[in-house]
């Protein structure tokens, strides 16, 4: 080779090499993995707190990264969280204020960023509202809710298809098969791993139900709560465990058996989830589930009679978590798997795994299931956050955080401009130490799904770290004043409290304040109101609960509201 030609062959290998890198950018942008779970209380989460239950891998995240343990949602039902978390807008903003009203199609939600930017982006597992995901270029989902047993999914590429087994398995199945077989090596993704567990009516999986419907566990102190601290809001609520829960969707009594002790349904849903859930298994699946489930009927059957009301409910107590924390053991042994996957093939250094749930959920606390109110259960959510390299591990945060703000901490990350619209702070500053950034010392909360299933009445609500203002409207006025630290199970309103005067009015202006900031107003809630109104009107589309004569009423007065205009 002649002396002319070596250096002209060594700069055209050194061109092709660069032309078949990629870009120190491209390289650097972080792979995300968001895993939610529907109705994952954090008091069942071993990393907050181990009474009920171990949760060792899901307590990996918090191991390898940070705890939150101030985090919540803006709006504590299932739908309107989510829109939260993909648009990064408050309910009233991005108009998915109630699980009724269909989601707005014409919002930017952050994974249409992300894949506009070049990530890959999959979703597998409840979304919950809408059947064409925007921005992910594969998914497959359940519609509606789902059911834990042979679940149906809506798929991307293949229309329709019904999947046997048991959907926290199925789930994670497809997310590994993704990541090993579809992902593209070469490029960063983003990935939505969302359960349906441990949503109502809580089936556990086969292997799991023998273990569990024999455990016993320990009852919160409020169970009992009489509510004499607070408004009509707690004393009107239709979530409490042993009034409000079907016998035969959540505890698992057969309607036969029902009918054979005389025990009335406490909905037209009670004996008909029971068929839908129960009734949806294989032959295989169903012997193995009454195997264990016979044993507890025929020794409820033979207690029933003599059972006072504090028995009834403590039994009551007993049967939901069996379920509940049932269906959350094979929660946590499928994100073992996805971070074993992980671990196994050399993802964990660049990737960002995420922890969380749509909103907390009440696990007999004051007597009740579900979630919605702003009290802290179902106001604040689990949320455990790990970046190797970049999140310290067994670090922990109390600082305010909200679901609002995932979709901006999620596009810094990546090195992605958010769009000035969104509304939440980017939770960098909190990961990577940078803690003199952040200055957030409140958050916003709105509920609007009223008069509806379990009646919480609509409120919103500024929160500190010391106190919460809550303000119950519509059909009350009622303001109750909560301190955090002094009232840590909030029994107490204190809001007309002379030694809370001036923490009241400091209060009331930092929430005007919040309500502006976040372009929220009684305008806007009338608006929303007379909508939903008008729809349950039309439709007669509410008709049953213990408070029947209470939404007569609402009905009967806006009527002669309005005939008196």
């Amino acid at each position: 080779m002649s002396k002319t030609s070596l250096p002209i062959l060594i700069l055209f290998l050194l061109i092709g090499a660069v032309g078949c890198s990629k870009s120190p950018e491209k390289a650097e942008r972080p792979n995300i993995v968001f895993i939610m779970s529907d109705d994952h209380a954090y008091q069942a989460i071993s990393a907050y707190n181990d009474k009920l239950i171990e949760t060792p891998n899901i307590d990996r995240i918090a191991k390898m990264g940070m705890l939150f343990t101030n985090a919540s949602v803006t709006n504590s039902i299932c739908a309107p969280s989510r829109a939260t978390i993909l648009t990064g807008k408050h309910s009233h903003i991005n108009g998915k204020v109630d699980n009724h009203f269909p989601f707005d199609t014409t919002n930017v939600t952050f994974p249409q960023i992300f894949q506009k930017e070049g990530y890959q982006t999959a979703m597998f597992g409840k979304l919950h509202f809408g059947n064409n995901p925007k921005g992910f270029d594969q998914f497959k989902i359940l519609p509606g809710q789902g059911k834990y047993y042979n679940p149906n999914f809506i798929t991307k590429d293949e229309g329709t298809i019904q999947v046997e087994g048991y959907v926290t398995d199925i789930i994670t199945d497809m997310t590994l098969n993704w990541l090993e077989n579809e992902r593209k090596k070469e490029d960063p993704f983003l990935l939505f791993y969302l359960h349906k567990a441990p949503h109502r009516e809580w089936l556990p999986a086969g292997r799991h139900v023998a273990e569990f419907t024999q455990r016993t566990f320990p009852e919160p102190p409020t169970l009992f709560d009489d509510y004499s601290g607070r408004g009509r809001a707690a004393h009107e609520a239709e979530m409490n465990l042993l009034e409000d829960m079907h016998w035969a969707g959540d505890s698992k009594i057969p309607p036969a058996v029902m009918d054979q002790l005389g025990i009335e349904p406490n909905s037209g849903w009670d004996k008909a989830a029971f068929e839908g859930e129960v009734g949806r298994m294989n032959p295989e699946q169903r012997a193995v589930w009454d195997e264990s489930y016979n044993k507890m009927i025929e020794e409820f059957k033979e207690a029933y009679p003599n059972m006072t009301e504090e028995d009834k409910m403590k039994w009551r107590y007993q049967r939901y978590m069996q379920d509940y924390l049932g269906t959350i053991k094979a929660v946590d042994e499928n994100v073992g798997r996805v971070l074993d996957y992980l671990e196994a093939n050399d993802l964990m250094d660049n990737t960002i795994i995420v922890y969380t749930s749509d909103q907390g959920f009440y696990l007999g606390e004051h007597g009740w299931f579900d979630k919605r109110f702003i009290y802290d259960e179902s106001f604040k959510t689990p949320l455990l956050v790990a970046w190797p390299g970049k999140v310290a591990p067994g670090s922990k945060s109390d600082e305010m955080v909200q679901n609002l703000d995932f979709a901006q901490t999620f596009l810094a990350a990546a090195g992605i401009q958010a769009p000035s619209d969104m509304q939440g702070e980017s939770l960098l500053p909190l990961l990577t130490g940078e803690t003199d950034k952040w200055t957030r010392d409140a958050v916003y909360y709105h509920y609007y799904e009223y008069p509806s299933v379990h009646m919480v009445k609509r409120h919103y609500a500024i929160v500190t770290k010391e106190y919460k203002l809550v303000h119950y409207y519509f059909d009350a006025d009622e303001w109750e004043l909560i301190d955090r630290i002094n009232d840590p199970m909030e029994l107490k309103n204190v809001y007309d409290d002379p030694a809370y005067a001036e923490i009241r009015a400091e209060l009331h202006e930092k929430l005007d304040g919040l309500r502006e900031k976040y372009g929220d107003n009684s305008e806007i809630s009338q608006k929303y109101l007379n909508e939903y109104l008008d729809y349950l009107q039309e439709n007669n589309s509410y008709a049953g609960g213990k408070n029947k004569e209470l939404l007569d009423k609402i009905f009967k007065d806006r009527k002669l509201s309005t005939d008196n205009q």
